[in-house]
């Protein structure tokens, strides 16, 4: 978000009442349709659904200066899905018709906020593609490497992110033994550690030529 248009928002916002989340809390649940839009303040949100099994299903985790779900004010779309706090959050909450007009009244705002949203599109496109064809492995290392353009850390020459393998498991729509075995295998290439909610990454490059290996010309030939 730009510093001019996060300057607005925070003001719009700043006239609203505020509520804490700690970890875990659910603030939205499915098919509640609220009459408020939330602005995250702090914290990070999931949204989520849940499969058949009972499994929580990640389909998006909203971070601080996000808002949502503008689809309730802008279409007044009903609400198919859960929200709650992925780490402690703060949050402003504000009526769906105020947060209407302001982004009526403010045309920059709006169209940041679009621009956010087709990022967000196309993190979804690329979750779809490898839900749709891609292995065990390729889904888990674009989540992690999703993350690393998200929220990564530098720490020497590692980079660091706080995810968790029941995290992964629950974006990635796998057991979480299947992402046990197949992180492991990336501590054996010396690629990434992990321990308890965070990931190491120690040659990120390594992690992203897994994601997309270079093909020969012979397989590129096989593939025409």
């Amino acid at each position: 978000m730009q510093a001019e248009v996060h300057a607005k928002v925070q003001d719009f916002f700043a006239g609203y009442p505020e509520r804490h989340y700690p970890k875990g809390n659910v603030i939205v649940f499915a098919d509640e349709t609220p009459e408020n839009i939330f602005f995250i303040v702090s914290g990070q949100v999931r949204q989520y659904d849940v499969s058949y099994r009972g499994d929580e299903v990640a389909l998006n985790i909203l971070k601080s200066p996000a808002f949502f779900s503008v689809g309730w004010a802008l279409n007044g779309q009903p609400n198919k899905y859960a929200f709650k706090a992925e780490s402690d959050s703060k949050l402003k909450i504000a009526p769906l018709k105020d947060i209407k007009n302001f982004l009526q009244d403010n045309p920059d705002v709006a169209i940041d906020l679009l621009s956010r949203l087709y990022r967000g599109i196309d993190g979804l496109m690329g979750r779809m593609s490898q839900l749709m064809v891609g292995t065990a492995r390729s889904r888990i290392i674009y989540e992690i490497v999703i993350e690393v353009e998200r929220s990564g850390s530098l720490l020497g020459k590692d980079t660091i992110i706080n995810i968790s393998e029941t995290d992964l498991a629950s974006r990635t729509a796998l057991s979480r033994e299947t992402v046990s075995r197949e992180i492991s295998k990336l501590r054996a290439d010396d690629i990434l550690e992990i321990s308890g909610g965070t990931i190491k990454i120690k040659d990120l490059e390594a992690l992203i030529a897994k994601l997309n290996p270079v093909r020969t010309n012979q397989e590129l030939q096989a593939s025409i």
